[in-house]
């Protein structure tokens, strides 16, 4: 299994960096496409489509982002998009999370596929639109995300006491969450004191914050991120057990799915953008 992990993973670094690192957009809008498609069709799987259905969804979704992409919201999205995209998360994450798994099946299936598919759609159109804004802003959001991920895992491990959901993720504790937090403001004070020295880096979140926010309200907001990507897979991992699965997927050896990679980021992509362009003309 851990070979499997490895090796996965390499091949996906080995597409990711160069798709990003490239001078235009189109590699990186093009390689996430195919995996928002991947996503929308386990999506599908995991809420009562069939196979047909399923993959209709996925097909359904690339036209959808591409439709986007023709219109040039991928460079220029109306900032309202964001906004509305998350409160809903805002929203509906919470009251999901407090009806449970067993609320989850209560919902039409064909509600379930269009909660998902919207979700997916602006998760797509905000990592394209933030890739659009540097390289350094899209690496502080992807990083944001991974710290917080990686933090809570560890501080649970060593200090988990109370459990935040036992019944959708029995793994994940109260002090694992301030855990990620705490590491994300970290990450945001070291990432400025080194964009600080690096002025052609281009902005980061973390400095459109500062800038749209100010310095504490800012740091505020980043919490608030760092429990957005909380919500993002709880959700997810909601959605799995209210389906009775252990992965979205075996798309991925060693892995699960591209939804058991991405869940996190799916609340977190949108919240950033809208919250980064606040103040801008």
């Amino acid at each position: 299994m851990l070979g499997q992990r490895i090796v996965t993973a390499v091949i996906l670094l080995a597409l990711l960096v160069p798709a990003l690192l490239a001078s235009s957009p189109w590699p990186f809008q093009i390689l996430t496409l195919g995996l928002i498609g991947a996503a929308a069709w386990e999506w599908g799987r995991l809420n009562q489509a069939g196979a047909a259905s399923s993959l209709a969804l996925g097909m359904g979704l690339v036209v959808a982002c591409a439709l986007a992409w023709r219109a040039g919201w991928t460079a220029s999205t109306p900032p309202a998009v964001w906004w509305v995209v998350t409160l809903l998360w805002v929203a509906g994450g919470a009251l999901s999370l407090r009806t449970g798994p067993q609320g989850w099946p209560q919902i039409p299936r064909v509600w379930r596929w269009t909660l998902g598919l919207v979700a997916l759609w602006a998760a797509w159109l905000a990592l394209t639109a933030a890739r659009a804004r540097g390289l350094n802003f899209i690496l502080s959001v992807f990083c944001l995300v991974w710290v917080a991920d990686t933090a809570a895992y560890f501080g649970g491990r060593a200090l988990g006491r109370r459990k935040l959901a036992v019944t959708i993720s029995p793994g994940k504790s109260w002090e694992g969450v301030w855990t990620g937090m705490a590491a994300v403001l970290a990450l945001a004070l070291a990432w400025l004191t080194w964009q600080g020295g690096a002025l052609s880096a281009g902005p980061s979140l973390f400095s459109e914050l500062d800038r749209a926010w100010g310095l504490p309200f800012g740091a505020l907001l980043l919490v608030g991120l760092a429990a957005m990507s909380v919500v993002g897979d709880l959700f997810e991992s909601l959605v799995k057990r209210a389906a009775g699965q252990k992965d979205s997927s075996r798309l991925l050896p060693g892995h699960g799915g591209v939804l058991d990679r991405i869940d996190a980021l799916l609340p977190v992509f949108p919240a950033a953008m809208a919250l980064s362009t606040w103040g801008r003309t």
